[in-house]
């Protein structure tokens, strides 16, 4: 099992940054990729960013030009810049970590809400 903690989500104002973070811990060996995604009230659950452990990065298109995905080097841990936040990034981020042989394996998810 892997186990996934995220950190640093908040209230910010529209325009502002967050840092999201996630450790991960437990049997992290083969761990193939780790991303974010997020989950909006009423809506399905959308991938944001995912980083290889061969260090190729993949954004959506909603947020390619706002976010960036990194790694600690030697931790098993990713970071989420946000930058430029808007309204419709409120949403409750989770942290994900995919090994090829075994799936998916999920955070508990940090509240991200942007609002004046």
């Amino acid at each position: 099992q892997v186990r996934l903690v995220e950190s640093g989500g908040g209230l910010v104002q529209p325009g502002g940054s967050l840092r999201l973070s996630c450790s991960a811990s437990g049997s992290v060996r083969n761990i193939y990729s780790m991303g974010w995604y997020r989950q909006a009230p009423g809506k399905e659950r959308e991938a944001l960013a995912t980083l290889t452990t061969s260090g190729n990065a993949d954004y959506s298109d909603s947020v390619k030009d706002r976010f960036t995905i990194s790694r600690d080097n030697g931790k098993n841990t990713v970071h989420l810049q946000m930058n430029s936040l808007k309204p419709e990034d409120t949403a409750v981020y989770f942290c994900n970590a995919y090994k090829l042989a075994s799936g998916d394996y999920w955070g508990q998810g940090t509240q991200v809400t942007v609002s004046s």
